[in-house]
């Protein structure tokens, strides 16, 4: 429960770097649908490389905390959360590594595979990651905060989350990734605060257990 609150924590303040570095990245383009380029794109794919297993470290303390009648849930909302780490971290792994080889090279279908200009391989791998898999992560996860206040905020934030994420899709099936930012707002912007949110709680479970614990001695 400690290491859970702990990586939450990290999760949040990371994805305020996130934010803060992609709205640096948006403000130095001369165009809106030109791609970020350096240094704020080297950035943001160190940072996803950082924050994707940290997610999933999380959604382990979130299995861990359901209780026996949502451990189906949490189970599910795990294995999903892993495989969008492992899909996420291999996509920004390769683009990291290949993009200044793709500066240099004139060849079409290594952009089609590497580039993160739609359409390429590894931008819907990226879609697959967080628009499906996250999105199914939190919307499996949400039934289990159903206790007090903060436990019902984080289960309205992530539904919230998890349907802003799968409304991406729809970006996927008209071709427009203008529809498909709706997803980024899903697990970019709302999940951090969904995140920061599962920290305090398990910071309050753990008090009211020491309390309980000192009030028995």
């Amino acid at each position: 429960m400690n290491i859970g609150k702990i990586t939450c924590w990290i999760t949040f303040l990371l994805g305020l770097v996130y934010l803060f570095t992609t709205f640096l990245g948006f403000l130095s383009l001369d165009l809106p649908d030109e791609p970020i380029g350096d240094p704020y794109f080297t950035m943001m794919e160190l940072l996803s490389l950082m924050i994707a297993p940290l997610m999933a470290i999380n959604m382990v303390a979130v299995h861990y905390h359901a209780s026996t009648k949502y451990k189906l849930h949490s189970l599910f909302a795990l294995c999903s959360m892993f495989i969008m780490a492992g899909i996420t971290s291999s996509v920004h792994f390769v683009v990291l590594t290949m993009n200044h080889q793709l500066e240099a090279t004139t060849m079409e279908d290594l952009t089609l595979l590497f580039s993160f200009k739609w359409p390429s391989v590894v931008y819907l791998l990226d879609i697959l990651a967080w628009d499906w898999f996250f999105s199914l992560s939190f919307l499996f996860a949400a039934p289990i905060f159903n206790n007090g206040t903060i436990e019902k905020t984080i289960r309205a934030l992530m539904l919230i989350s998890g349907i802003l994420s799968l409304i991406g899709l729809v970006g996927v099936i008209f071709g427009d990734m203008q529809i498909r930012n709706i997803g980024i707002i899903g697990y970019a912007f709302i999940a951090p605060f969904v995140f920061l949110l599962i920290g305090i709680n398990f910071n309050n479970i753990q008090t009211n257990k020491k309390t309980n614990v000192q009030q028995h001695i």
